[in-house]
């Protein structure tokens, strides 16, 4: 992974971050966030996977239910958010739309992706600090802004 910074101005900074093939999105974009120690930023980016997991939220079990993407898909869109969890590490949340060949799609929260040939990220900090904490009574973590 490369990246680069382009702006930083008044406490807030916007990098892009060029995945290369075989990188595992998630796993990178959340080291990323932890060796620059984000606290608050919005993710956008565009790309292709080789392979994904992405999740659906079943609201009655709290839980994920995992959906393989096991062949080539274009990220048509993926939108998410970087907050600090629990343990004060950086803590992401994604959504993804994945396109196919005969242009269909599917969609659902990243778990991860492994990139091929690139996927390119625009991440926006801001000043703030946002806390993601987990809720018991849904079984995720959602951020607080309380």
């Amino acid at each position: 992974m490369k990246h680069k910074l382009l702006v930083s101005d008044a406490g807030e900074r916007t990098y892009i971050l060029v995945l290369d093939e075989g990188d595992e999105a998630f796993r990178c974009i959340t080291d990323f966030a932890e060796r620059e120690s984000l606290t608050a930023a919005s993710i956008t980016a565009i790309g292709a996977f080789r392979a994904a997991t992405i999740a659906f939220f079943e609201f009655d079990t709290k839980h994920y239910r995992k959906i393989p993407v096991e062949v080539q898909s274009e990220v048509l869109s993926m939108l998410g958010d970087i907050a600090v969890d629990d343990e004060g590490k950086a803590s992401l949340h994604l959504h993804v739309v994945l396109g196919f060949p005969d242009g269909s799609t599917k969609g659902g929260h990243l778990v991860e992706g492994y990139v091929r040939p690139t996927l390119e990220v625009m991440l926006r900090e801001t000043s703030a600090d946002l806390r993601r904490r987990t809720r018991p009574d849904l079984g995720i973590a959602l951020i607080d802004v309380g």
